[in-house]
């Protein structure tokens, strides 16, 4: 998997270790990085792995988010 890989739900979900599901409703919620390609949506790997340091404990912002 390289860092500008483009990841769709169910790899993503694979890759963060949550449900389909979860990650179908935290991408329609905005609070998951991601875009839509006719339709089905897709996450830059390079930006979720962003979006992970400045979500958990440590990251620049020090707030972590429920995912799940």
């Amino acid at each position: 998997m390289t860092d500008d890989e483009i990841l769709t739900v169910k790899e993503l979900a694979a890759y963060l270790k949550i449900a389909e599901k979860t990650a179908y409703r935290l991408a329609f919620e905005g609070k998951l990085p991601g875009f839509k390609m006719g339709g089905a949506w897709r996450f830059r790997k390079s930006v979720i792995d962003q979006w992970i340091k400045d979500h958990s404990t440590g990251g620049k912002n020090g707030s972590r988010t429920k995912a799940g």
